[in-house]
């Protein structure tokens, strides 16, 4: 009985005159043999696919004015701003960073307990405040009396409590990234003052939904410069982000949004923002024997076959075929082996 190939994503069909004998294989003599060949390779495979990302410093957090009064003192954009130092000034008083993951939002005095007085107490004491207070939840007198000598060496009024808005709290130093109030501007009642992100550079790429499997927590992934270097990197986050409607009629776009650290942020520390090509490695196989896959043959009995050319004659050995990439796929068979010539059917 006859096996009838067919050239994968071709139109064109070829009869072969010999079936399938006990080692896979199908033999035949050609007097035509294909018009193109290639050889079997061992490599590593890998599914790759890339997204437009942005380089920066991640996502921008807005500091609303909460100190009531005139605006004497703001910093420039670009600057950086550590535990202790002032971010903006109001009536020639600071608007202070302290280092904590939950945001300031009540005033802080004797008898106030939580985390948000825990993270109070730890800049008390990495700031050479803490001498007599026991770093816990609860604001103890020994906590005021602490606040007052830092109040006193801000040029505070020593009141021993922390007034809502005279601190920040951030997880460690923060980058002024915009300023939106200036000075003899009035800092009260929520307004904003400025945009501060962090220090730490960054990646965000967006991708379609479609190509969710690409972007995974802890993936590897090469990041490529405008100058054409590449440098790799490591996907931090991912997360669906929903893209407002361009215009009326339309619909809202869902997005995977995906946050790349690099593993060597000198690599891009003379420049400040840019747009880059983000490459994602969905699978990858190792040392594996692949074809183009214009090389495949799809036979009548089921599955694919690769024709091996031995001299002026060809035989087809059918194949398992793994992943595909890049054009080529990985293929296994009975007597297949790296080097060996096979056909690329037109």
């Amino acid at each position: 009985m006859g096996t009838v190939v067919a050239a994968v994503g071709a139109a064109g069909v070829a009869a072969s005159g010999l079936g399938f004998g006990d080692d896979g294989t199908d033999r035949q003599s050609a007097s035509n043999l294909p018009p193109a060949r290639t050889q079997v390779s061992r490599q590593t495979l890998q599914d790759t696919d890339e997204a437009s990302g942005d380089l920066g410093y991640g996502g921008q957090t807005v500091l609303p004015g909460r100190v009531p009064g005139i605006i004497t003192g703001m910093p420039l954009a670009g600057d950086l701003i550590t535990r202790g130092r002032a971010i903006y000034r109001v009536d020639n008083t600071p608007v202070v960073l302290l280092y904590g993951a939950l945001p300031a939002y009540r005033e802080l005095t004797t008898g106030s307990e939580g985390a948000d007085v825990q993270q109070l107490e730890d800049n008390l004491r990495a700031l050479g405040y803490g001498s007599g207070i026991t770093v816990d939840q609860k604001y103890t007198s020994a906590t005021a009396q602490a606040v007052s000598r830092w109040q006193k060496d801000l040029g505070l009024t020593q009141t021993g409590r922390v007034e809502l808005g005279r601190v920040v709290f951030a997880p460690g130093t923060i980058r002024v990234d915009s300023v939106t109030a200036g000075l003899n501007q009035s800092a009260r009642d929520g307004q904003e003052v400025l945009k501060y992100t962090g220090t730490t550079r960054r990646v965000t790429a967006r991708l379609d939904v479609s190509k969710q499997r690409l972007a995974r927590k802890g993936a590897l992934v090469q990041i490529e410069l405008p100058d054409g270097t590449r440098v790799p990197g490591v996907v931090d986050r991912v997360y669906t982000v929903i893209e407002p409607a361009v215009s009326q009629g339309s619909d809202p776009t869902t997005k995977i949004e995906a946050i790349v650290s690099l593993n060597n942020p000198d690599a891009v520390a003379t420049i400040e923002a840019a747009v880059v090509t983000v490459v994602f490695t969905a699978d990858e196989h190792k040392d594996v024997l692949t074809v183009p896959v214009g090389a495949l043959v799809a036979l009548n009995e089921g599955g694919y076959g690769v024709e091996v050319i031995e001299g002026t004659s060809t035989r087809f050995v059918k194949v398992r075929t793994g992943l595909f990439a890049n054009g080529r796929v990985e293929v296994s068979g009975d007597g297949l082996r790296e080097g060996m010539t096979v056909g690329i059917p037109q």
